[in-house]
């Protein structure tokens, strides 16, 4: 099948939909007690409104622009891998020639969509929880734009709302073989966001000055497919677990997302030196060992300045952008995320069932390719850092 037309109306009505179930979802957590009490309103305070805080903040993920003639005041939607994959293995609503499934294929897709609906907010609602937990770890006082959690309700409610969430996001997925996918993503988030962590320590950082570059490369890629490829495997891995994907296409689909999410991270680490990307301050990260940059430099760097006590911060960054490899390195580098996503983006087509399932998916990720093809064309112009 060639035509891919309403294809934008498809992965509008799967958003509408998630963001529907995401309502409920808060609604059923947030039950008020039957009476109004000290205890009533000391739960409103200290449990229920930072859990809506958490559920309610961006999550990073770009929304769709409402269509032209949406209602005025329409929320801004975003697309989901959870809703991809249905879409691939289960087919697409009112497909032109298709004829109206049996009623027992009916039943078992509605099980499937269910299923499915289910695994799309315990993703959302885990995505959210490690925001509260992230920025409390990093100490970032603000989220897109926002106050942090912890900024708003204080670092004990914003841990407990967080753990709250995930348990409560594992129960929603109801589903074992979703339940048991989510776990393993949850842990392998903790994973690496504990070892990014550890970059922060004097042992570690000795470590990382002292390993050849290969190793060091090899230290950050681990950690950006533990934490940046989680959060694009986390919602695929979860619906295919529900819709019982053959094995050798989840391996697939696992590896595309592991390119997606160093593609990612070499995104975020680099727009650290190009003004006008990634939403965040200019240099804000330069005196970090967990920046592919600095750690693609440091065999550069003089023996006399590797204590690593003293080589941290602004003489990071001083050495850094001074560097006169930065900016060839940025290139570099900037091509490597274009090549990663570009294989990521055809292993993902070789398992697509139609080109509506190819145009989909690429509307769910078509932001932020766009914006690793954008950074690569901008560092060729010589523009940036």
């Amino acid at each position: 099948m060639s035509d891919t037309s309403g294809v934008e109306a498809v992965v509008r009505s799967d958003a509408a939909l998630l963001e529907d179930d995401l309502a409920a979802f808060l609604a059923s957590l947030l039950t008020p007690p039957a009476s109004r009490s000290v205890y009533a309103g000391a739960l409103g305070r200290s449990l229920y409104a930072p859990v809506a805080d958490a559920v309610g903040s961006k999550v990073g993920q770009e929304a769709l622009a409402p269509a032209a003639g949406a209602p005025a005041g329409r929320a801004p939607l975003r697309p989901s891998m959870v809703f991809w994959a249905y879409r691939n293995y289960r087919g697409f609503p009112d497909a032109a020639g298709e004829e109206a499934p049996a009623a027992d294929l009916a039943a078992d897709l509605a099980a499937d969509l269910a299923a499915v609906r289910r695994a799309a907010v315990a993703v959302r609602v885990l995505l959210k929880a490690a925001v509260a937990l992230d920025d409390i770890q990093d100490g970032s006082g603000v989220r897109y734009g926002e106050a942090a959690l912890h900024v708003t309700h204080g670092v004990p409610l914003a841990l407990n709302a967080g753990s709250l969430l995930i348990t409560a996001a594992l129960e929603h997925a109801a589903e074992p073989a979703v339940v048991r996918s989510l776990l393993r993503s949850v842990g392998r988030g903790f994973t690496g966001q504990a070892v990014d962590v550890s970059t922060r320590t004097a042992l570690t950082r000795a470590d990382l000055l002292a390993a050849p570059l290969g190793e060091r490369v090899a230290f950050w890629e681990s950690v950006a497919a533990l934490k940046t490829g989680t959060l694009f495997r986390m919602p695929l891995d979860a619906a295919v677990a529900a819709l019982g994907v053959v094995e050798d296409e989840r391996r697939v689909l696992d590896g595309a997302m592991r390119d997606l999410g160093l593609a990612s991270q070499l995104f975020n680490d680099l727009t650290d030196f190009v003004p006008g990307f990634g939403g965040r301050g200019t240099h804000e990260d330069c005196g970090q060992l967990s920046n592919r940059v600095l750690l693609e430099l440091l065999d550069s760097a003089p023996a006399g300045r590797l204590a690593p006590g003293e080589f941290v911060g602004a003489r990071l960054k001083e050495f850094v952008l001074g560097h006169p490899d930065l900016r060839t390195t940025l290139l570099r580098l900037a091509a490597e995320a274009v090549e990663l996503k570009r294989s990521a983006m055809e292993a993902v087509r070789g398992v697509c069932r139609s080109e509506r399932s190819a145009r989909y998916f690429d509307v769910t990720i078509e932001r932020k390719g766009h914006l690793v093809d954008r950074l690569h064309a901008t560092l060729l112009k010589g523009e940036g850092a």
